[in-house]
């Protein structure tokens, strides 16, 4: 059989419309890799091998019929916090370990309406806090390009598996840089689309004002593709915004002459590594050579992000998670003498430390006393960030910046020191706070590992940040580069 693993949704398009290829065929090749190399990457919490192969059959009766949509026949990994009907949705945690849900989240229901195969379930650091798909209750997981070292988090899994081959596209979900921060590491493409676009219907909350489900692909094309598939009004989400479907991929051969690209000095930190810095700067460079009018900006409120974010998603976690008390459904520890210490055992037992940490501090950030000092306080700082944001988009029509200040990291090197950790995080969490449509585009080299540009735009400006980025892989081909396992 043919090496399908590197073929993107749009070659694979071609090849199942053309029949050269089966989606059983593409869909056997996805199992076939993902046991060559599951064992050492570990992205998978669940995997459901002979439901994709039932779904393929199908895809190839759709095809074969004239009726298949974009990505009908197109093996998916979905990131394990989104629920998916009769498959078990863990959030890479004990406390939902048997968790089967009876419906489909939007966009996971979304994609199967087209057609996709899913081949199972993508790991991640649980309840997504984390940077580094470390917290998963169950294993960590590696990035294909080095296996020593992290893929990031919390949506480690769906990047690991598409870098590695595994998955044609998948789906993550972003809170403060989770699905742009992993496609940096892993050299993969992902985009945190506008807060609204996409329904949250069916993703297990983490903080609530800042949760997007976004696409992490192999490029820039298939990832508008899969963003056509998913964005839309939902009327079983109060935060979904009622707008009109678009095309994202009209606008992907525009090119940029003319288009007005801002480099927010506050982006590049102190202690960035000199590689993802020379990396970014050369791609920042390449944009301005093919006729974009770059020029600095100014962010001032960055400096303040990562400890209002450190207030506000706590906080929100702390609300959401409290549902979580073993009586319905999850885990239930049973062996207390009354109902009040099954329930402090229950969750002692059934999250990890890093969850724990997080409901902490927003409960104590809640708490009476504190709230005016912390939670309004924060609440008061993101109204700033968003008003700064929309200063400078009235001057630039997108920012060009770094993902991360670093590339990823050994797997264990930070996972003591919880501060370094969410340092990670410092120049993807602004556009979460603004509601802000953000991407990562592979951008180079360092150390061996992949590096990340990431494209900010103003509410609803998915098509600038899509066209930006196309046309610049359009003139690079970073994003062609692929490990060797």
């Amino acid at each position: 059989m043919a090496d399908f693993k590197y073929l993107t949704i749009a070659e694979a398009r071609q090849s199942l419309d053309q029949r050269e290829v089966s989606s059983v065929e593409l869909t056997q090749a996805c199992l076939d890799r993902i046991n060559q190399v599951e064992d050492r990457v570990k992205s998978f919490v669940t995997l459901t091998p002979d439901l994709a192969l039932q779904q393929a059959e199908e895809a190839d009766r759709l095809i074969s019929s004239g009726a298949a949509g974009p990505l009908t026949g197109i093996p998916v990994q979905v990131k394990d916090v989104m629920c998916t009907q009769g498959i078990r949705t863990t959030c890479s945690s004990r406390m939902l370990e048997n968790f089967v849900p009876v419906y489909d989240a939007t966009a996971v229901g979304k994609l199967l309406e087209q057609g996709i195969v899913l081949l199972g379930k993508g790991n991640m650091d649980e309840f997504a806090m984390g940077s580094s798909t470390e917290n998963s209750a169950f294993f960590p997981t590696h990035n294909p390009w080095n296996l020593e070292r992290v893929p990031g988090g919390s949506s480690g899994g769906p990047a690991a598996s598409v870098a590695a081959g595994e998955a044609l596209f998948s789906l993550g979900s972003d809170t403060g840089g989770s699905i742009r921060q992993p496609a940096s590491f892993c050299g993969v493409v992902g985009l945190k689309p506008t807060y609204g676009l996409v329904s949250r219907f069916g993703l297990v909350a983490f903080a609530s004002s800042l949760d997007q489900i976004g696409p992490v692909t192999k490029d820039v094309a298939d990832c508008a593709l899969v963003l056509n598939a998913i964005a839309g009004h939902d009327p079983r989400d109060a935060t979904s915004l009622p707008l009109d479907k678009k095309d994202y991929t009209a606008a992907l051969g525009s090119g940029v002459e003319g288009l007005r690209l801002g480099v927010p000095e506050e982006y590049f930190v102190e202690g960035m590594e000199d590689g993802t810095r020379g990396a970014v700067e050369a791609a920042i460079e390449i944009l301005r050579g093919m006729g974009a009018n770059v020029k600095p900006v100014s962010l001032p409120t960055t400096k303040n992000a990562l400890a209002c974010y450190y207030i506000i998603a706590p906080s929100e976690c702390s609300a959401n998670l409290a549902r979580y008390d073993g009586v319905k459904y999850g885990y239930s520890y049973q062996d207390a003498d009354n109902m009040w210490e099954d329930l402090e055992k229950t969750r002692q037992h059934g999250f990890g430390p890093e969850v724990r940490r997080r409901i902490m501090l927003g409960t104590y950030a809640l708490s009476t006393g504190y709230y005016d000092a912390y939670y309004l306080k924060a609440q008061q700082v993101r109204t700033l960030i968003r008003e700064d944001f929309a200063r400078v988009f009235q001057e630039v029509d997108a920012l060009v910046a770094p993902v991360s200040p670093t590339v990823a990291f050994a797997l264990g090197e930070k996972t003591s020191d919880p501060v370094q950790m969410y340092l990670s995080d410092v120049c993807t969490l602004p556009p979460n706070i603004a509601g802000l449509p953000s991407m990562s585009v592979p951008c180079g080299f360092d150390q061996g590992l992949p590096v990340g540009l990431q494209l900010i735009g103003p509410h609803l400006s998915e098509e600038t940040l899509l066209r930006v980025a196309y046309a610049y892989q359009q003139e690079t081909d970073w994003h062609l580069a692929t490990p060797e396992l």
